[in-house]
């Protein structure tokens, strides 16, 4: 009968090496300090077919070649969790701001949305949003190590005629933060004042992103559904090593249940008014967030009515799709044409048998619908001169990774994050798929389809 030796000690090997084949003598030194645990079978497929010596210095020479390998950080999971549960709060408090700011938009005057350099539209919940998450994450690790990297800067607030609009703003963030207790957070002692609102958002800064540690945070992920009531996210993700190492998707709008997708925005908005709040069905917003190498996703409910939040606030373990045949899927793609090709999709759909209409949602909830099994492809293709920002995939990227899912470029590299604030190296676009086999189908349409298209 065999024996089974389990052995865990640190030892200085790369992240990446996960169930990996590793000839002798591939490490450097000092590379990063993880956590090497593996098991000896004399016949065993994950075993060694030499002594082992307990030994780091001559371990990796003792190793036969069908050694499987199980590689973690030290500061992986369990010890991201603080960081983890801030995040979620502090999304939660911005989709309650932002559902606010919303109804506001769609009950008054546009006077509240304006236009950037190239013509996108920014709100006061863009500003305000950007404000508070920053000034949380401040007030619980402290400025000085926190670095965050996002979308808005305070060049249109700090002009002579954004008096009114600064106003709002600072109005806006303060109202927010009177709830922190509710959501289990501390609030500030005073109202923030214009100085402190435009110093929390302006701390956020696109030179972080060249970092090995840093936040990123869209505050309002499809601002042009958000002014049209439509669908939006929250966006906040921390990186590290060129790497999400947490998710957190806030989308105020969108359901808890796949049922109510069927309904248009306009419909739904007026039923969910119809709906008694303390009803599950009326439930049309949710959280959804993930930390890296724990193999799970979650979603949570927004709070409804005057109820606290207590973690974990009701959360349900979310899982992709389990269909694989094209001809039962169902893929995302953007609404909007300007930087998204719909005739290189709707061709490559064709191509691969997808039969079902397209789920053509804003924002980053694209990810949310394949992470949670609502939909199993996400196809992105840009335009020429359009370049991925990081903060629009971090998130969602690792959500749908720990739920199950696979995310590359359409070459079937990962994403990566650490060379500034675009997807620099981006092979023509981004693949989600709900499962492996799924995504080496579009993969390989891809290849068969591109030196067809326009893009």
């Amino acid at each position: 009968m065999s024996t089974t030796t389990t052995l865990s000690f640190p030892t200085k090997l790369p992240h990446t090496l996960v169930h990996s084949k590793i000839p002798n003598n591939v490490f450097q030194k000092n590379q990063i300090l993880g956590n090497l645990s593996f098991c000896s079978k004399k016949i065993c497929q994950l075993g060694f077919t030499a002594q082992v010596s307990s030994s780091q210095t001559n371990i990796v020479s003792a190793m036969g070649e069908d050694c499987k390998l199980e590689v973690s950080s030290m500061n992986n999971s369990e010890g991201y969790s603080k960081e983890l549960e801030i995040a979620v709060r502090a999304v939660h408090m911005a989709c309650l701001l932002c559902q606010r700011v919303q109804e506001n938009l769609l009950s008054e005057s546009s006077q509240l949305v304006h236009s950037k350099d190239d013509n996108s539209p920014v709100t006061i919940a863009d500003w305000s949003v950007q404000a508070i998450v920053s000034w949380i994450l401040s007030e619980a690790f402290g400025s000085e190590n926190v670095c965050i990297v996002a979308e808005e800067d305070v060049e249109v607030l700090s002009t002579a005629g954004a008096v009114g609009l600064l106003d709002a703003v600072v109005r806006t963030v303060n109202e927010c933060l009177a709830y922190a207790p509710r959501f289990g957070l501390k609030g500030p002692s005073a109202d923030l004042n214009a100085k402190a609102v435009l110093e929390s958002i302006n701390r956020c800064s696109l030179a972080g992103a060249r970092g090995s540690k840093f936040w990123v945070l869209d505050p309002v992920d499809g601002t042009l559904g958000f002014v049209r009531g439509d669908q939006y996210a929250i966006a906040l993700a921390l990186i590290e090593d060129g790497e999400p190492v947490l998710g957190v998707l806030g989308c105020p709008n969108y359901p808890m249940k796949k049922e109510w997708l069927s309904y248009q925005n306009g419909y739904r908005r007026i039923l969910s008014r119809l709906t008694s709040r303390t009803s599950e069905s009326s439930d049309k917003g949710s959280v959804l967030y993930a930390m890296k190498g724990g193999g799970k996703a979650w979603m949570q409910p927004l709070l409804c009515g005057k109820n606290n939040f207590v973690w974990p606030n009701s959360a349900r373990e979310i899982r992709v799709s389990s269909i694989d045949n094209p001809a039962l899927a169902t893929f995302c793609e953007p609404v909007e044409k300007a930087n998204s090709s719909h005739s290189f999709t709707a061709g490559l759909a064709h191509s691969v048998g997808l039969r079902n209409q397209p789920l053509r949602v804003y924002s980053m909830v694209k990810y949310a619908a394949i992470a949670r099994g609502d939909a199993e492809i996400y196809m992105k293709f840009a335009r020429a001169g359009y370049k991925e920002k990081i903060w629009d995939h971090a998130a969602g990227v690792l959500i749908i990774e720990e739920a199950g899912g696979v995310v590359t470029d359409a070459g079937g590299s990962p994403l990566d994050f650490s060379k500034g604030e675009y997807l620099e190296g981006l092979d023509r676009g981004i693949i989600a798929c709900a499962g492996a086999n799924l995504h080496d189908k579009i993969i390989r349409a891809v290849d068969a389809s591109w030196n067809c298209s326009s893009l």
